[in-house]
């Protein structure tokens, strides 16, 4: 079934939207969850979450890509499953690792204006991220995003552990100066 077709599904509210999209997209979101979470058991908690997520955020939201609008969903619930347990105890601390990696190239969120400034923020990045060169664009993603382990990046883009390190560092950098630059930083 084409993703035209499940949305409005969801739109008619028929629950079949959910088999449909969890026979379509299981798989991909089990494997988002599974390399975030790094846990099995967790793994069918965040996809059913996603489902329920889904049937909760269309409508009204009309995705213009469902894989995309999933992906979205899964890694951000996956995440947040990861904040509430310990990740070094029982996902191997990748997640917490690469998230550490940005910290110190993003500013301090914890202010009144954090939703506007969020909003900056991502469109400032998603600028950086476009005219990054396409291996250091695809490093910074699967690291960053996609969350893979420096080994895993490496093998995907078909170099070492220790240039795709550097080549990440270098990136972190660039960023927190493009934020400055921009003004927040």
């Amino acid at each position: 079934m084409e993703d035209r077709q499940i949305i409005e599904l969801y739109f008619a509210r028929d629950e079949w939207a959910v088999d449909c999209t969890a026979e379509q997209y299981g798989g991909y979101c089990a494997a988002i969850a599974r390399r975030i979470t790094g846990d099995p058991r967790d793994v069918e908690e965040c996809v059913n979450a996603v489902w329920l997520a889904a049937w909760n955020s269309i409508p009204p939201n009309r995705p213009l890509g469902l894989k995309a609008y999933l992906a979205k969903l899964t890694r951000r619930i996956s995440l947040d499953v990861c904040r509430k347990r310990d990740a070094a105890k029982r996902g191997g601390g990748e997640t917490a690792l690469a998230l550490e990696e940005l910290q110190d190239c993003l500013p301090d969120r914890e202010t009144p204006e954090t939703q506007a400034e969020g909003k900056l923020l991502s469109e400032s990045i998603q600028a950086f991220i476009c005219y990054l060169p396409d291996q250091e664009r695809r490093a910074f993603l699967l690291r960053y995003w996609h969350l893979y382990s420096l080994e895993e990046t490496a093998d995907k883009l078909g170099c070492s552990k220790s240039k795709v390190n550097s080549m990440l560092f270098r990136t972190r950098v660039k960023l927190k100066n493009h934020l400055i630059k921009e003004g927040l930083f």
